[in-house]
């Protein structure tokens, strides 16, 4: 059994493998979990579905993660999106955090990692 209340998470990631192994530990911890390979099927699956909690990825194809931001927080401007990225510049987490993002984790990501993002979004409700 899961701490977590069961929340609703949408993950946005061009990247098969990394969308597998984090949905896997989502399910895991009791979340329901939907996917999208770039920013713009990102939108659509956030609007179509309202979940709790984003994990985006920044450099995608089509729409990147921070436009795909920027659009979530104009639909939703309570929308509680963690940014992921392997390119962890302080320019880019500036931009993220600056256009409403929660949270920022370095690419390859610790479990615990997740979990705690969760945690405090979970907390705030």
């Amino acid at each position: 059994m899961c701490w977590l209340k069961q929340l609703d998470v949408l993950i946005c990631d061009d990247s098969m493998l990394i969308r597998k192994k984090l949905k896997d530990l989502l399910e895991k911890l009791g979340c329901r979990v939907w996917e999208a390979q770039n920013g713009e099927a990102g939108l659509e699956v956030y609007q179509q579905v309202n979940p709790q909690a984003v994990f985006m990825d920044i450099v995608m194809p089509k729409v990147g993660g921070l436009d795909a931001l920027k659009k979530i927080k104009i639909y939703d401007p309570s929308a509680k999106v963690i940014m992921l990225s392997s390119t962890g510049t302080a320019t880019k987490l500036a931009e993220a955090i600056k256009n409403g993002a929660v949270d920022f984790i370095q690419k390859p990501y610790e479990d615990e990692q997740i979990r705690h993002a969760l945690k405090k979004i979970s907390v705030k409700g």
